[in-house]
């Protein structure tokens, strides 16, 4: 995946907008715990800052919990969580790193009610996602080109065609417009893009 460290980097330096002593902060999918573990280390000078990752993969929270720190372990939880059906507490951030494009459709709007709700006034949400082309033209372009990067990876045609079976039916993505729309519906009214590449795109919700 393109840019994949820098977007990592991107939401902890833009975490530090939104939290503050006793903030509560959460990454939705957060897989090996690396963001989580990122955006606790750029705001450890805040006193109480407490940081949960949700992720339905059990291998993948053993994993966080087994990298984490005995200094780390009083800020930080992670936590196996199906999101289809969950809750937050109210909070000040919450970040989701390319999970909500493999949460089925009619399930997704939920989320966003659910974290927009959970946001304290002036809290920020940054989601990163795949999305399509805003029609067959854009979305046979962009998968050109993201084509073209993997096999400029080293990746083989065979692996790339593999892997777009293998996920066939499994990742959803939307479009650039309709990722904002999932986000108005929720409630969000400031809505900024803060890096795309290609079919992948960041954004931050205030």
């Amino acid at each position: 995946m393109p840019f994949y460290l820098e977007g990592h980097e991107l939401i902890t330096r833009l975490s530090s907008f939104f939290l503050v002593n006793n903030s509560i902060a959460y990454d939705l999918g957060c897989s090996t715990g690396k963001l989580v573990q990122d955006i606790y280390s750029y705001n450890k000078d805040l006193k109480n800052l407490k940081i949960i990752g949700f992720d339905e993969e059990s291998k993948m929270i053993n994993h966080a919990r087994k990298s984490l720190s005995a200094k780390k372990r009083k800020n930080i939880l992670y936590i196996k969580k199906n999101l289809k059906n969950f809750k937050l507490k109210k909070c000040d951030f919450v970040s989701s790193y390319y999970t909500l494009q493999f949460i089925k459709p009619k399930f997704r709007q939920k989320i966003f009610d659910e974290i927009y709700k959970s946001l304290n006034h002036g809290g920020g949400f940054i989601i990163f996602e795949k999305v399509r082309g805003n029609d067959a033209r854009f979305q046979d372009i962009l998968t050109q080109v993201y084509h073209e990067f993997k096999l400029n990876q080293g990746i083989s045609k065979n692996e790339i065609y593999n892997k777009s079976l293998s996920i066939r039916g499994v990742l959803e993505p939307f479009t650039y417009k309709a990722n904002i729309d999932f986000m108005k519906r929720a409630g969000f009214k400031d809505i900024n893009s803060i890096m795309q590449y290609g079919p992948f795109a960041g954004f931050l919700a205030i």
